[in-house]
């Protein structure tokens, strides 16, 4: 599985990209025909906290999967869509 990663509005440091890799390699023992992980890191511009978001979308054979999370640390988000993709990915393999 492929994993890319576009950062917008900010550099990601070597952590936390090691950090990305490890997360959504595991998405592969729960469903095998994943092709790429795209993921998009933004620092959003608000005084708010929580203002940096992930997105993960989950290239698949057919409909991909697409997760969005926001939180006050890339690596929160991050893990908030490894879990979210988790589950539907998780869902989609018991419907075939």
């Amino acid at each position: 599985m492929k994993i890319s990663v576009q950062a917008i509005g900010l550099t990601p440091h070597q952590p936390l990209e090691e950090f990305i890799d490890k997360k959504l390699s595991k998405l592969d023992t729960f469903y095998d025909k994943i092709i790429e992980c795209k993921v998009t890191l933004r620092l959003e511009n608000s005084h708010d906290k929580e203002n940096k978001t992930a997105e993960v979308r989950v290239v698949i054979p057919g409909d991909d999967i697409v997760v969005k999370k926001t939180s006050t640390s890339f690596e929160e988000s991050l893990d908030l869509c490894s879990e979210a993709a988790k589950k539907l990915l998780i869902k989609r393999k018991e419907k075939l």
